[in-house]
C-alpha cells in the first residue's frame, strides 16, 4: 500500500450520494488508481518538454 492520496470522508460522502456503501478496502484502491493516473500524468508532462502538470495529462 502507498501513501493515502485521496481524503477519506470526501470519497465516502460522495459514494453515499449515490446510494451505496463503502467497503474497508476502497481507499487503497482509490489511491493506487490515483498514484498510477500521476504517474502517467507526470511522463506526459515530461514527454512534452515541461516540468508542469497540466490538466490535459490526465
Amino acid at each position: 500500500m502507498a501513501e493515502v492520496l485521496v481524503v477519506g470522508s470526501k470519497v465516502k460522502e460522495a459514494i453515499k450520494k449515490e446510494g451505496c456503501n463503502t467497503a474497508g478496502d476502497v481507499m487503497d484502491s482509490l489511491s493506487d488508481k490515483v498514484a498510477k493516473m500521476i504517474k502517467d500524468a507526470a511522463a506526459r508532462a515530461k514527454a512534452n518538454g515541461r516540468k508542469t502538470v497540466r490538466g490535459v495529462d490526465f
